[in-house]
């Protein structure tokens, strides 16, 4: 049967067609929906994680039990699993593990551009790159079968491409794995340095024979076009350059992009009038064939930066681009907000007021750092918020202790910002840290936490006490706030900068996008007793627009809030029609 499927289903599918049985995840664009299809299937066990390290570490306990498993993480994430995955690389595994990692070229969604490839090479584990929804589906597939053939973890690389695009896929049964025997190996998995020292030349010859796979494998193929013009790719840009240039080239389509051939690219070398390599975003396989002491074009071509696109080759190669307009041409420039109602919004205007120092952390309260707030004024990786708030005020002591905060999320804390408060409560900074609960995951599409008392299938399930958590980790002080209340957040931020200990305010109201969130009825402006002062303006929130001069409320955007009732000096707006 076939089916038009996004790469990330395609993925999930693949999942259950080989017959992996758990899957644990952190919710990372482009990487989300992997999981969130997976748990579709009865089958398979599936979980939402607090982090990438512990999910990778989930899947080796169920593969080492016997069982196929899976984690899921966008680029950066593989940065907070790589502890493990290096070493999983000279212990192996029992049952097939396959570890997916979605880069994101552009940075749609990420705070840096990150070529996952490298981890492959650093860790000497395979990795495998398909160019589309049919090859995910069965790249998957060969995945499994690879991490047990070699006795090692493989990597999927996806990219936001693969991911959110559609193509045709072509279903099949479910492979009936059989549950792998646990044999205790001492020698194999307690890595201390006399078992390590022992591995270690196992990985040298696991990679020697996975080159002698990637030679003949049907994972990497030639098509042979026309002579003139060789191009080597892989994933996008193997499909970018078939569109292209079709039969006027000739390709090597890599879908085992480590350990790379070397037979195979010679051959296919040889074969060509020139030899040139599209890749994003790092020169690896320019620089490999480079090894092999051929010579090719790749970056003195291609950009290193960003995505690549159809016109992109065309233009870099000479080729006349295709006519018409771009997305960008056709719609208007509408940067990101946040929403009408959204509960950081109070607090951050707050922060604002008060002019305060705020190191800020991954989520989607980064649009703190927007106009007119202005709110937020570092954004570095998940957890650094509180860390960083410890390292600022250590350095300048009561200077920045009175006028400087961290901000987080409630999912991004329990990821990594507990062992940074741990470190503010253990070594005693006078750090005041805002956890900004909003009782989901928001930024990447409200997948539950382990703060949310649900599990990925919306069933109850654990429910992390941050109160309590907070004062296990030496914190002292802690207190909630509703942020749609400004007058009390001013006062207890105000009594916390100026308290002699380290301190944590909760910030608590869910998500206004959630659906058992109950809205009031949208407010209003009474026309007539607005002063044109535009101090309701600097909450930034889209429901509030000027109309000849005078403030007004776009009722198909008001979540009833009523943050801006409270900050209007001359009561112009108002929660009702009443003299309106």
């Amino acid at each position: 049967m076939k089916r038009l499927m996004l790469g990330n289903e395609a993925v999930a599918r693949g999942l259950y067609e080989a017959g992996c049985r758990v899957v644990s995840s952190y919710p990372g664009t482009p990487s989300t929906e992997i999981t969130e299809y997976a748990a579709k299937y009865a089958d398979i066990y599936c979980e939402w994680a607090p982090n990438e390290k512990v999910a990778m570490e989930v899947s080796f306990g169920a593969s080492l039990a016997g069982k196929r498993s899976f984690c899921a993480m966008k680029h950066v994430g593989l940065n907070v699993a790589a502890d493990p995955l290096f070493t999983l690389s000279y212990t192996g595994i029992n049952a097939g593990m396959v570890i997916g990692v979605a880069d994101d070229p552009g940075m749609h969604s990420s705070q840096n551009e990150q070529d996952s490839r490298h981890y492959a090479i650093g860790a000497k584990v395979p990795m495998l790159e398909p160019s589309d929804s049919k090859e995910a589906l069965e790249f998957t597939k060969i995945a499994f079968d690879l991490s047990e053939e070699y006795d090692t973890p493989v990597l999927l690389r996806m990219c936001t491409r693969i991911s959110h695009s559609q193509s045709i896929v072509t279903l099949s049964e479910k492979t009936n794995s059989e549950t792998k025997p646990f044999y205790k190996n001492i020698r194999k998995y307690v890595m201390v340095p006399g078992n390590a020292r022992l591995r270690r030349p196992i990985v040298e010859e696991r990679t020697a024979r996975l080159i002698e796979y990637a030679e003949t494998s049907p994972l990497n193929r030639m098509e042979m076009g026309n002579a003139f013009l060789g191009i080597i790719a892989a994933g996008t840009a193997y499909q970018y350059a078939k569109e292209v240039f079709g039969k006027e080239a000739s390709y090597l389509k890599l879908g085992m992009v480590n350990p790379l051939p070397e037979k195979l690219i010679r051959e296919f070398a040889e074969k060509v009038d020139r030899l040139i390599v599209i890749e994003e975003l790092d020169p690896i396989i320019e620089t490999h064939c480079r090894l092999l002491g051929l010579s090719v074009e790749g970056k003195t071509l291609f950009p290193m930066i960003g995505e690549f696109s159809q016109n992109l080759i065309s233009e870099k190669l000479g080729r006349e681009t295709k006519a018409g307009k771009t997305l960008e041409d056709e719609i208007p420039v509408r940067p990101p907000v946040m929403c009408a109602g959204c509960p950081h919004r109070g607090i951050f205007y707050i922060l604002s007021k008060l002019k305060l120092n705020v190191l800020g952390d991954i989520g989607c309260y980064a649009l703190g750092a927007a106009v007119p707030l202005n709110a937020m004024h570092t954004c570095i990786c998940m957890g650094s918020s509180i860390s960083s708030l410890h390292g600022f005020n250590i350095a300048l002591g009561r200077e920045s202790e009175k006028n400087t905060v961290a901000v987080i999320g409630d999912s991004t804390f329990l990821h990594t910002g507990v062992n940074s408060l741990i470190n503010i409560g253990y070594n005693g900074s006078n750090s005041t840290v805002i956890i900004l609960d909003n009782s989901i995951t928001g930024m990447t599409g409200h997948q539950q936490n382990p703060a949310t008392g649900y599990n990925i299938k919306g069933d109850p399930a654990g429910k992390v006490d941050l109160e309590a958590l907070c004062r296990a980790c030496g914190i002292n002080r802690v207190r909630v706030v509703d942020p749609y209340d400004l007058e009390e957040c001013e006062a207890v931020v105000r009594e916390e900068l100026d308290a002699d200990e380290p301190s944590v305010i909760i910030a608590r109201r869910p998500c206004v996008l959630l659906k058992h969130v109950t809205h009031g009825p949208p407010v209003f402006v009474k026309k007539e007793a607005c002063r044109s002062c535009k101090i309701c303006m600097r909450l930034g929130c889209p429901a509030i627009h000027l109309e000849n001069g005078k403030a007004a409320i776009d009722e198909t955007l008001c979540a009833g809030c009523e943050v801006c009732i409270s900050l209007c000096p001359f009561d112009a707006i108002q929660a009702d029609k009443e003299g309106v």
